[in-house]
């Protein structure tokens, strides 16, 4: 019997690999990958558990996996942390006119 591929290996390991470069941001787009790679890992083991012997790259599949794990969990802990020193700062208003002291600080026009 030939082995075929899981479908959607490739695309959440990419996602899962990115979501880590954008974890960054705010967390919020590191969390979205890591959540839509997670999401295609999930189908791709219900391929899996179907027919284990037809398939050849589980082990990428568990690697993907893995990977939107952790990209998820730093995406929301990056989003709480952002969240936390928003609120220590003095909620939204502060947090604005704190940015808005810098960027004057540093020359940036503002429209």
């Amino acid at each position: 019997m030939e082995q075929r591929k899981l479908p959607n290996v490739t695309i959440a390991l990419v996602l899962a690999i990115v979501s880590f470069l954008c974890c960054c941001i705010g967390g919020i787009p590191g969390a979205i990958l890591s959540g839509i790679a997670f999401f295609l890992v999930s189908k791709d083991e219900k391929l899996y558990r179907q027919e284990p012997e037809s398939y050849s790259n589980y082990s990428q599949l568990k690697t993907a996996k893995t990977l939107a794990i952790i990209g998820l969990v730093i995406g929301i802990l990056w989003f709480m942390w952002t969240w936390y020193q928003i609120y220590e700062m003095g909620g939204w208003d502060a947090y604005m006119e704190k940015s808005k002291e810098l960027m004057e600080q540093w020359g940036v026009e503002q429209e």
